[in-house]
């Protein structure tokens, strides 16, 4: 199964609860925090909820 490698590039200061709650769930802490999480429909619908704080990319 594929992977994919999100990284927090932008603070989540002054952004929604839901959306902080999303990247607070996908376990990223700080600015450059990077997770590697499966390539399925649940975590490609919370990306596409947070895709401007977030870099994503396929794991190695």
């Amino acid at each position: 199964m594929a992977k994919l490698k999100v990284t927090l590039i932008h603070s989540v200061i002054g952004r929604p609860q839901k959306q902080r709650k999303i990247v607070e769930g996908l376990g990223l802490k700080r600015i450059n925090s990077s997770v590697v999480v499966p390539d399925n429909a649940a975590m490609r619908g919370a990306i596409m909820k947070i895709n401007h704080l977030v870099d994503v990319e396929l794991a190695k």
